[in-house]
């Protein structure tokens, strides 16, 4: 499918989310359930705060979608990519999806999601060009860390993590995703 087609195939289907792999494979994904998407919120607050604070890259959340350099169609819930990179596609590919892979990636798992299905995701990532992933699942207060050539890190019951290259300086506080209803934090 061309962009074109693959948004116009999108739009008559307004109550369903769609990626695509790179074998051209529709993937239905249903909407959030609304303690993820308050989680999600959370996340892309701290993330958007910094990179505009940084000036680097843009921030983009899960309705934003990415051809990856394999031909895959993906939406990370969370991503930062640099402007440099967005600045060298031609102008007219700006304006629709950005065939490029996010240098920085973060996936949460909902309820709904299936952990090695997650996982294959971001491996796909690594292999497209990302420099680091976060896999944060608040069900159990885990984040697993992507980054390319190194088997993932396990990180459980951490407060807060700190990113680094591509986005170093960046540190997401956890505390408000792995209790979205708190007052603190």
């Amino acid at each position: 499918m061309t962009d074109q087609q693959f948004a116009d195939f999108c739009a008559e289907h307004p109550d369903l989310f769609f990626e695509m792999t790179s074998e051209g494979e529709l993937i239905v994904m249903p909407p959030n359930f609304s303690v993820t998407s308050l989680q999600n919120h959370e996340i892309l607050g701290q993330l958007g705060r910094w990179a505009s604070q940084d000036g680097r890259g843009f921030v983009i959340e899960s309705s934003g979608g990415y051809v990856l350099p394999s031909g895959a169609r993906r939406s990370p819930d969370a991503s930062w990519t640099p402007k440099h990179l967005v600045r060298a596609l031609p102008p007219e590919s700006r304006e629709g999806y950005w065939h490029l892979c996010p240098a920085f990636v973060i996936e949460l798992r909902s309820k709904s999601d299936r952990l090695p299905v997650l996982r294959e995701k971001m491996r796909e990532y690594l292999a497209n060009g990302a420099q680091l992933g976060w896999l944060i699942d608040p069900q159990t207060r885990t984040v697993e860390v992507y980054r390319p050539g190194h088997d993932p890190e396990f990180l459980s019951e951490i407060e807060t993590l700190a990113g680094d290259a591509p986005v170093t300086g960046f540190t997401l506080d956890l505390r408000r995703v792995w209790d979205p209803f708190t007052t603190q934090a």
